[in-house]
């Protein structure tokens, strides 16, 4: 028989189940037992039986889809929480859609993800930092259960799993007091994503702690970009009485801190102390391997699919008492760009 016109009546007959139960099996709805469904399942793969997504769209079936909205394919932190959801999912016995968003999520846009993914998918992953309030308002009042991933920009109703961007912060620029540096400069990722501005908060507060005042001159703007990090490192190494260590928002503004020092022929760290924050990839690889604070993307990822679970699939989740915002502890990655404060001044 060609698998293209074997239909649910075929695989039943095969099981030797009712029609109506061989359905609850290869849709997962109801109570069927796992000896009837492991024969339903076997009887299906023999002989090639595939489900009509559409069909079951129309009869308001479960489709076993999700949906990831991302805004940046090219991102490293976006790769592995990509990586990360993909394996989730299919640990769940689910599969994925991925959808590229622009940048700019505009309002038209917003609404062909709602329509589009929301009539093929049993629940949305937002993985929109850039996300505003107002744009996330469809996804709130969504059927579809949504969960946002690593989002920090606005308040919002949906449920959320992220990093912790202050206390990782404040860990980074307390282990560079410790090894005696009192002129730390900060680089600002972009304003838009919230992000940034945890991270300064955290900079900020561990200065004080430790009572040295923070000088306004050593803070500069950056966007994220290896470009804006090499900039702003020039500008800081101009001036009269220059850092003795940067911190930078983000890895690959870290990267472009390391070429900016290099090219001026100093030394990491023994003139400069370099720390980041993501811990991607790279960061293990570049000379001198960078210290940085690591986000705990595989996590946040593994656990926002475990949250929209429970909310398509209530009746197999344990019962949680307050799920809607779950925030994961960032950790202190030590390498080799950092060291202790150099004697002498650079100038």
């Amino acid at each position: 028989m060609p698998k293209s016109s074997v239909t649910l009546v075929d695989v039943a007959k095969k099981a030797g189940v009712a029609l109506v139960t061989t359905s609850r099996a290869l849709n997962g709805t109801g109570f069927v037992s796992d000896e009837t469904r492991n024969k339903v399942v076997a009887a299906a793969k023999a002989l090639g039986y595939s489900p009509n997504l559409t069909a079951k769209i129309l009869k308001g079936g479960r489709t076993n889809l999700l949906g990831l909205v991302v805004s940046n394919l090219h991102s490293a932190p976006i790769i592995e929480v990509i990586a990360a959801v993909s394996l989730a999912v299919k640990q769940a016995g689910l599969d994925l859609i991925i959808y590229n968003a622009s940048t700019e999520l505009g309002v038209t846009k917003q609404q062909d993800i709602h329509r589009v993914l929301g009539s093929l998918c049993e629940g949305i992953l937002l993985a929109l930092p850039t996300a505003q309030e107002g744009q996330l308002a469809e996804f709130e009042s969504s059927k579809v259960p949504v969960v946002l991933l690593n989002y920090w920009r606005n308040q919002t109703g949906l449920p959320t799993v992220r990093a912790d961007n202050y206390h990782g912060a404040r860990a980074a620029v307390e282990h560079l007091i410790g090894l005696g540096h009192n002129r730390i400069a900060f680089i600002t990722g972009s304003s838009y994503t919230g992000q940034s501005h945890e991270r300064q908060r955290g900079y900020q507060d561990a200065l004080k702690q430790a009572g040295i005042r923070p000088v306004k001159g050593l803070i500069v703007q950056g966007d994220f970009s290896q470009s804006s990090g090499f900039n702003a490192a020039q500008q800081l190494m101009a001036l009269p009485k220059p850092p003795t260590a940067i911190f930078a928002a983000n890895d690959s503004m870290s990267f472009g801190v390391m070429d900016a020092l290099k090219e001026r022929g100093l030394q990491i760290p023994g003139h400069v102390s370099v720390i980041g924050f993501d811990d991607i990839p790279a960061s293990n690889h570049v000379y001198p391997r960078l210290s940085t604070v690591r986000q705990p993307l595989a996590e946040i990822s593994t656990q926002a699919v475990r949250l929209i679970m429970r909310r398509i699939r209530p009746e197999a989740a344990q019962p949680v008492a307050d799920d809607s915002l779950i925030e994961l502890p960032s950790a202190l990655v030590i390498r080799d760009s950092c060291g202790p404060a150099p004697t002498a001044g650079l100038a």
